[in-house]
């Protein structure tokens, strides 16, 4: 049954994952931490956290609260099915708005009777639509991007609502997927600028959270400035102040910058989605991940024991060396721990007493910035 009384805004994470935290933060900067919000957001997580391939539907979770016809509630009591992984619980526990699950299976359409669905439940009259990074203007044909198909479904299914909506890019550049000479003129100058006060509502996600995209705006509205590693990305990241900007655009000028977006108008299942990014991009980002996961092993192998802390040390002491060879001042943590191949256990030794390499959440190579 609906819940008439329920007064929330409706924010919509448009590509799943670091979109949803950065949404709890736009949110907060724009209304207050204690405003009861809703914010939609895929299960669609990269295969360190869930092996297989694309979004998690609705069917793939235990435990969602089914608060209206086609809106299901995520809480931290909700449990993905196996093989599916899924960190979405665990962020409903650590977040103030609620979360909902967009499931894009029905594809543009689809969407679009879940969010109206949670239009209604929130008793909201706009929508909010927050990504990071800017990918959601990408034109298609942006040699670096990789992962515009969620953030385009979004838009579209937004649109097909017709409920007025307002998109906020935050941190320009920082997924690294458009160039910011590319990207800096499809925003234009930004609405306000994320500080220090607005992350204390994501404070404690980055011990766990992979997002990285998430982590460097964190960082940047913190204050952090200089050239930031991560992993499997093209370039590093230059965190200054521009970073933490937040940017805002009428869901018109989104759709006119998106020719994805206009592409994907009136589909209704993911795979015809599909064809409009392989149509429009020349790849489908689903398709990519089924193949990263064929070639994952077919069984886990036995878990290797833990190295000695100081091989451990050494091991960091000549990677990092050679990161900072790179230019590079700061690196995500997780960039560290994928590359040097640390098990839990090492991580957590690696990490335990960090002293003035403690830049949260990011990791500061070699002596303090200055």
């Amino acid at each position: 049954m609906e819940n008439t009384k329920n007064t929330r805004r409706l924010l919509i994470a448009a590509g799943g994952g670091g979109d949803a935290i950065t949404a709890a933060m736009v949110h907060a900067a724009l209304y207050g931490a204690d405003t009861p919000a809703l914010v939609l957001t895929y299960a669609w997580e990269r295969l360190v956290v869930d092996p297989v391939p694309g979004p998690r539907r609705a069917t793939d979770f235990h435990g969602t609260e089914p608060a209206a016809p086609d809106l299901a509630l995520v809480t931290p009591a909700t449990r993905p099915v196996a093989p599916a992984g899924s960190l979405l619980p665990r962020l409903s526990g650590e977040l103030r708005p609620r979360l909902g699950l967009l499931d894009p299976y029905g594809g543009t359409l689809g969407l679009a009777r879940q969010i109206a669905a949670a239009a209604r439940w929130c008793r909201a009259d706009r929508i909010d639509l927050v990504d990071v990074g800017g990918d959601i203007v990408a034109r298609g044909d942006e040699p670096t991007l990789r992962s515009p198909l969620g953030d385009a479904l979004a838009v579209a299914a937004v649109a097909a609502t017709g409920l007025p909506a307002t998109v906020y890019v935050a941190g320009p550049g920082l997924d690294n997927e458009v160039p910011l000479t590319a990207l800096l003129p499809r925003l234009g100058d930004p609405l306000f600028t994320l500080d220090a006060a607005h992350t204390g509502v994501v404070s404690g996600v980055f011990g766990w959270h992979p997002s990285e995209a998430g982590a460097l705006l964190v960082a940047a509205a913190r204050g952090l400035r200089g050239v930031c590693g991560t992993r499997d990305a093209p370039q590093p990241v230059h965190l200054d102040a521009p970073a933490a900007g937040v940017h805002r655009l009428t869901l018109d000028r989104v759709l006119a910058l998106s020719p994805l977006a206009r592409a994907l108008a009136g589909t209704t299942g993911l795979e015809e989605a599909e064809e409009a990014s392989r149509a429009v991009c020349g790849f489908s980002e689903i398709e990519r991940e089924r193949h990263r996961a064929a070639a994952l092993p077919a069984a886990p192998t036995a878990p290797r024991p833990d190295r000695r802390p100081h091989e451990v040390r050494a091991g960091f002491a000549a990677w990092e060396r050679a990161a900072r060879a790179e230019g590079l001042a700061y690196v995500t943590t997780r960039r560290i721990v994928e590359e040097l191949a640390l098990t839990a256990g090492e991580a957590r030794a690696l990490f335990a007493a960090p002293g003035d390499r403690a830049a949260a959440p990011l990791w500061r190579l070699g002596p303090a910035a200055g």
